[in-house]
């Protein structure tokens, strides 16, 4: 089983294979921040940091990876179906 480890600032620019393995959590903090969840409840539920112990590196890392979710199903979706397609035809 291989477990992601989450950076503490999403990638940026062309998408990367970090971004497909945090496909389901970029989901996630897109449907927290819909519900209206605040960066810290949602640092601490979804991405497992511990806001008490290092607040602006969390913030960072939720307000960074929320970014990059939003380019992902925006701007990036383009860039990012053409890559995730790519991958998956190699394996498959």
């Amino acid at each position: 089983m291989e477990f992601l480890v989450l950076r503490n600032v999403a990638p940026s620019g062309q998408v990367t294979g970090y971004d497909r393995q945090t496909l389901p959590i970029y989901a996630e903090l897109l449907d927290a921040d819909a519900a209206g969840m605040g960066w810290a409840e949602g640092a601490r539920l979804i991405l497992g940091l511990d806001v008490a112990a290092d607040g602006e590196t969390a913030r960072k890392c939720w307000e960074s990876h929320l970014a990059r979710a939003h380019w992902i199903v925006g701007e990036g979706l383009g860039s990012a179906l053409e890559a995730f397609g790519r991958k998956s035809e190699q394996a498959g």
